[in-house]
């Protein structure tokens, strides 16, 4: 079985009905992932539809080559690149725009791509692997205000500081190269952690949002979706924490005035 077949994709009915989709329409899945969303949108179009399917994870790219459907058309590109995408291939207007926010599960499955802490892992943690700064080489030069910062304000993490200070305590006798290394810092300058959750639950959010620049492409995604939209076209935002649903909202809720 394919890991496209294991994968479940989350609101799998819900996002694809609301983008109520039109047998002939053209519509843009941004963060294609393991397909799940793209295989039910071709499964509704008819032979004149087309689906543009974006997502920044070689990974989801190369699972898109699983697809052989000649209305599908999935691109390696990060979706705040939207607008130059669907420039590059001749389209002015879509019916729907579909946004799976945040990490995929697949992402986290695999331990050797580092968003985890479940496994000792190299600490890389981009969704991205083929460009940009690792988690691992961020945490060797940034400064304990940086680290206080992105941990407060992207992990929501009360303890930021006791972590920023921890984190540069421990890099001063050698790299913080893995997962593990970094959760047993975190732990330990966490004092008390909600039921249940991991004291480097947020830390690691935290880092991950900073490292793939998650809240600034959405903020950039969101006009160019709605710039994009024939009249009557849908952008369909599916979002799993308060960072992200308050980005959405609010752009939503300005772009209806």
């Amino acid at each position: 079985m394919s890991e496209a077949v294991q994968h479940r994709t989350v609101l799998l009915e819900e996002a694809v009905d609301a983008l109520a989709v039109k047998p002939g329409g053209t519509y843009v899945d941004a963060t294609f992932g393991r397909g799940g969303h793209s295989r039910l949108i071709l499964r509704q179009l008819n032979e004149q539809g087309r689906l543009i399917a974006l997502d920044r994870d070689p990974a989801a790219i190369e699972a898109g080559r699983e697809i052989a459907d000649a209305r599908l058309k999935v691109i390696h590109a990060a979706f705040g690149s939207l607008r130059e995408v669907l420039k590059a291939e001749g389209v002015e207007r879509v019916e729907g725009v579909l946004l799976d926010l945040g990490v995929s599960s697949p992402q986290l499955d695999e331990a050797a791509r580092g968003f985890s802490f479940r496994l000792d892992a190299p600490l890389d943690m981009r969704m991205d692997t083929s460009r940009g700064q690792t988690a691992a080489e961020w945490l060797a030069q940034a400064s304990q205000q940086q680290l206080a910062e992105v941990i407060k304000n992207y992990g929501e993490e009360r303890f930021a500081n006791a972590v920023a200070k921890a984190i540069v305590a421990a890099r001063a006798g050698g790299a913080i190269a893995t997962t593990r290394q970094l959760a047993e810092i975190v732990a330990s300058a966490v004092r008390t952690r909600e039921q249940g959750q991991h004291p480097a639950t947020r830390s690691f959010q935290a880092i991950r949002i900073h490292v793939n620049q998650e809240l600034a492409e959405l903020s950039l995604a969101l006009p160019q979706a709605v710039d994009a939209l024939r009249p009557g076209g849908r952008l369909v935002a599916i979002s799993f924490h308060s960072l992200e649903d308050r980005i959405v909202k609010r752009y939503l809720r300005d772009a209806s005035r």
